[in-house]
């Protein structure tokens, strides 16, 4: 078995991500052809102006550290490149790529018939008579529409790093039961009216997952039941050798933020996606589900089913992709500190970008894979 190096991260913040920063090309030097060895030579944007708009992610101080770079171009690796210290083997962290899988994942269980989208959401807690919580269904959870009382990051004038509902969860008093602590918040709007982006409602739907595998509550069992299922249906099917999924202590999947995997595993997924859920011409999940998955929430046009879309968002909302910069038809997992798996069906493309700059600074680096993007034709 080849040795799997894991990628230092940092735990301290949970996140959302956002996005741009360039260089002149006609300012930089030219290249040996060793140097430009990580673009293969059936890419179909010549090598020396793809490098120029792939060398800025890693030279540009402005657009921090990128550690990978992987651009898929009709299903064929056409370049890859890595940071020093890191490689083909290593295992990145998704941060909140993860809460796509977990949309996958959900979407599994919905075409299996164990799962019905626009009925409530199957968690026991809420179930007593009177509860508010018990109108909260699927669609809601998917679509960050829940109307749940969760924070995501600090506020200013508001919580601080150490209230905020994600950190809590993951690493202060809710890390032993995760699913627990998202689902004793209590409502703070009617679902459905309020976008609210959150890890806890992927940790709602991480757990709903496993009630649905599995009525035992034993933590072990948890674990192994949905691991399984994890593996049978995804990543085996994908063949992502090179992912592991992460639990809590009580055996819920953290699916909203920790999955390992390599870059080219991260490539395998968005390929998937691309593909509407088939790979090798087998249909592993319904064109349905990616559409729906795809389709506008109705508070965030930028949102969909645990995908982030490349369309305008709302006033006063950070811009996560590049609608003035590529189709309408694009769409992305994205995590913390930049974390990115960018598709573009029209364009046959999927880049996956996995490093570490901070969620105030995303921009510069964002921009720059909407140019790398664009350099490739549309409807080719």
């Amino acid at each position: 078995m080849r040795k799997i190096k894991l990628a230092l991260i940092s735990v301290l913040t949970v996140a959302l991500c956002g996005c741009g920063g360039t260089r002149d090309p006609a300012l930089a030097p030219q290249k040996s052809a060793a140097e430009l060895a990580y673009i293969s030579d059936s890419s179909p944007i010549a090598k020396g102006r793809l490098d120029a708009a792939i060398a800025p992610l890693f030279e540009d101080p402005a657009m921090a550290e990128t550690r990978a770079l992987l651009i898929m171009y009709r299903g064929k690796i056409i370049a890859e490149r890595y940071g020093e210290g890191y490689d083909e083997d290593t295992r990145f962290i998704s941060w909140s790529m993860a809460k796509s899988f977990t949309g996958v994942l959900i979407g599994f269980l919905v075409a299996d018939g164990r799962l019905v989208l626009d009925d409530p959401a199957p968690v026991p807690a809420w179930q007593r008579p009177g509860d508010p919580r018990g109108n909260v269904t699927l669609r809601h959870l998917l679509q960050m529409s829940s109307g749940l009382d969760h924070t995501e990051v600090p506020e200013p004038g508001g919580k601080t790093i150490f209230e905020a509902d994600t950190n809590l969860m993951l690493f202060l008093d809710g890390a032993q039961d995760t699913a627990a602590y998202a689902e004793a918040r209590p409502m703070e709007a009617k679902p459905g009216e309020k976008f609210e982006y959150s890890t806890a409602t992927s940790i709602i739907l991480s757990d709903i997952i496993t009630r649905t595998l599995t009525k035992s509550i034993d933590p072990e069992v948890r674990h192994h039941v949905t691991s399984r299922f994890i593996r049978g249906r995804l990543l085996e099917p994908l063949g992502m050798d090179g992912t592991y999924p992460e639990f809590d202590p009580n055996g819920t999947f953290l699916g909203g933020s920790f999955i390992q995997a390599t870059a080219r595993d991260y490539g395998k997924f968005g390929e998937f996606l691309r593909h509407n859920g088939a790979r090798k011409g087998a249909q592993h999940l319904p064109v349905s589900w990616m559409r729906f998955m795809k389709a506008s929430s109705k508070n965030d046009p930028a949102y969909g089913g645990h995908l982030w879309l490349n369309k305008r968002r709302p006033e006063g909302r950070n811009q996560v992709l590049f609608p003035d910069n590529g189709p309408e038809t694009i769409f992305a997992a994205l995590g913390h500190l930049g974390q990115q798996i960018v598709v573009s069906p029209e364009q046959q493309l999927t880049v996956v970008r996995l490093g570490k700059t901070q969620d105030d600074v995303l921009e510069p680096m964002s921009a720059q894979i909407g140019r790398i993007m664009a350099l490739f034709p549309i409807g080719s």
